[in-house]
């Protein structure tokens, strides 16, 4: 592993990736937004929003000020929300803990919500060349298979034997070069699939290139058949042209997100429409059924259209449900997003 840096620095410097957004003002501040976005997300997606972010947001204090539904507007579409309400619940503590400094230290770093140990490393070593080692999915990729490491890197014996490799793999000089020139790697040529292990840097001793083991490594977590939960998601217009939308809770699926209003399908809708909102009925039809899926189940949703008697006055905002014109200002949930793009 004594050449393992060196080569791929020299690999970086002719094929990776110098021109992301991130990296051409490498403030501390946009390279967290950056590093936080780009958890569990591919940097093609994560570009614009990043853009668009940052043009908004142009900095802690701006970030800090804001309101969570505001930064979730800007956050819909990229999925996993706790990423953005952690980001806002960093900011405010930067803005009170830190005078609005992004810390420069890594325990300061590693206590700031949605903060590991990898994505503290990697804030510090690209903003400020401080070295530490790195450990996210794309290098625990590389890793295990240059080393043939089997086991799920989810299970903390495999873990602690790759943030070992990891650690003597960092070079003490070129820290920030070596920490994208590494991600850069497991992302575009030792990737998840069909991997181009002919050009990568280091094939001349992977372990798995050399063993034919490349597929099997790392080795895959083992899955279990998703259930399926069934909703009906109400579509409820009043006279006015406003749309009953309910306001999640914070935390959970879609926390501090917009969606519809739901019914289990065995919920007879004009009864529960009136028990729930107080509206009565005139007609409804159900659309197709499309899928949606999480982490851990499958959703199935039935989006129905509901057409209610004209109501005196709109149903005072009660926290939960809240009657909406504009519904482009608020941070939808996706299938919901999904929804009134169809319509």
């Amino acid at each position: 592993m004594k050449t393992f840096a060196a080569r791929l620095l020299h690999w970086y410097d002719q094929h990776g990736r110098h021109d992301l957004p991130w990296q051409k003002d490498k403030s501390l501040y946009r390279v967290w937004i950056s590093e936080i976005m780009l958890q569990q997300t591919q940097v093609t997606t994560v570009i614009p929003y990043f853009d668009r972010f940052m043009q908004h947001f142009l900095d802690i204090a701006t970030l800090a000020q804001a309101s969570q539904d505001e930064v979730l507007l800007h956050w819909a579409g990229l999925g996993y929300y706790s990423r953005a309400r952690n980001i806002h619940k960093a900011a405010s503590i930067i803005a009170e803990q830190h005078q609005g400094i992004f810390p420069a230290q890594y325990d300061d770093v590693l206590a700031l919500p949605g903060i590991g140990p990898s994505t503290a490393g990697a804030i510090l070593a690209q903003a400020l060349h401080q070295r530490h080692a790195i450990l996210d999915g794309n290098v625990k990729r590389v890793l295990a298979r240059h080393q043939a490491i089997a086991g799920w890197p989810g299970q903390k014996p495999v873990e602690k034997q790759l943030w070992q490799l990891a650690e003597t793999c960092t070079p003490e000089q070129n820290v920030a070069a070596y920490t994208q020139a590494i991600m850069d790697l497991g992302a575009t040529v030792c990737k998840r699939y069909s991997p181009s292990c002919e050009s990568c840097p280091v094939n001349n001793d992977c372990k798995a290139f050399q063993q034919n083991l490349v597929a099997e490594l790392p080795t895959k977590k083992a899955r279990k058949a998703l259930p399926v939960r069934e909703k009906r998601f109400l579509i409820i217009r009043n006279e006015g042209g406003d749309y009953l939308m309910e306001k999640r809770p914070p935390s959970g699926i879609w926390g501090g997100l917009y969606s519809l209003p739901e019914l289990t399908m065995d919920e007879t809708v004009d009864r529960a429409v009136e028990r729930n909102w107080q509206l009565t009925v005139n007609k409804h039809r159900d659309l197709p059924l499309f899928r949606h899926t999480f982490s851990h189940f499958h959703l199935d949703i039935t989006p129905c259209e509901v057409e209610i008697e004209p109501i005196i006055q709109a149903v005072a905002d009660s926290g939960r449900y809240q009657w909406h014109s504009d519904i482009t200002r608020l941070a939808l949930a996706a299938p919901v997003s999904a929804i009134f793009q169809t319509k």
